[in-house]
């Protein structure tokens, strides 16, 4: 097997498990650790795989996004713990725009019960979650539905926001950067995105410490669009003040 072809399985093996560990490889493609390693710091430099300790896993591009089933399965612990410090900080809205993807699915699940409230979602997943709620107003945006995040994009969606003036947008991305900002793979899920962000007076941003320092292909947003950042403590305090210098709250939990 050839470099080229050992560092194509190794993207192939992160992209199907969401995850690879050196020593497993270095068994698997029979060669040493260090060559492994090696391989990932290539990866890493091409922008295909964020090195961890021990391994590694994939950045989601232009040619490779997880569906919403993938995700429903990592890091559901700290996902939840997200969701639960982002809807803490819903104040006084009676509106809400809830993204696409499976942290603002769980945002949907704990938002309060008691009080009325307006959410507008591109999310199928999240609008059949609050669906059922007495007072919860449900508005799904229109538009074509991608099979792996049942999610509605392009220019129906996008109309549709720009007729609304929401209180509070809690808002994903595939990559969080100080330099480049907010990213995701597709451009017709950056495009709703940035008119969400554009329509809304707050705007709380979620993810994974993982989205830290990775881009993707679309920008649609800068990380001082955002009163506040919700992550996890994976992301360095160190770090989490480098991004505070630049407006947002930073809460790790």
């Amino acid at each position: 097997m050839s470099a080229e072809e050992r560092q194509r399985a190794i993207v192939a093996a992160a992209r199907r498990s969401g995850a690879v560990d050196v020593a497993e490889l270095a068994d698997s493609l029979c060669v040493a650790k260090e060559t492994v390693r090696r391989d990932l710091r290539l990866l890493e430099d091409h922008g295909l795989v964020r090195r961890t300790h021990g391994g590694a896993y994939p950045v989601e591009s232009a040619g490779f996004e997880t569906t919403l089933a993938f995700r429903t399965t990592m890091h559901v612990p700290e996902k939840r713990r997200i969701a639960t410090a982002a809807a803490g900080l819903l104040g006084d809205a009676e509106t809400v725009f809830l993204d696409e993807g499976f942290t603002p699915q769980l945002i949907a699940e704990a938002l309060p019960v008691e009080r009325p409230l307006t959410v507008v979602t591109t999310s199928l997943a999240t609008a059949g979650v609050l669906a059922e709620r007495d007072n919860c107003t449900v508005l799904l945006a229109g538009g074509r539905v991608r099979g792996g995040t049942l999610a509605t994009v392009d220019h129906w969606a996008v109309s549709m926001l720009s007729g609304f003036v929401i209180d509070l947008a809690y808002i994903g991305a595939n990559g969080i950067s100080r330099d480049l900002g907010l990213t995701t793979p597709d451009p017709s899920v950056s495009e709703v995105k940035a008119q969400a962000i554009r329509v809304s007076r707050r705007r709380v941003l979620v993810g994974m410490h993982t989205k830290f320092a990775a881009v993707s292909f679309c920008r649609f947003a800068e990380v001082a669009d955002f009163e506040a950042i919700v992550t996890t403590t994976g992301l360095p305090l160190a770090e989490a003040h480098r991004y505070s210098l630049l407006g947002p709250q930073i809460i790790r939990v």
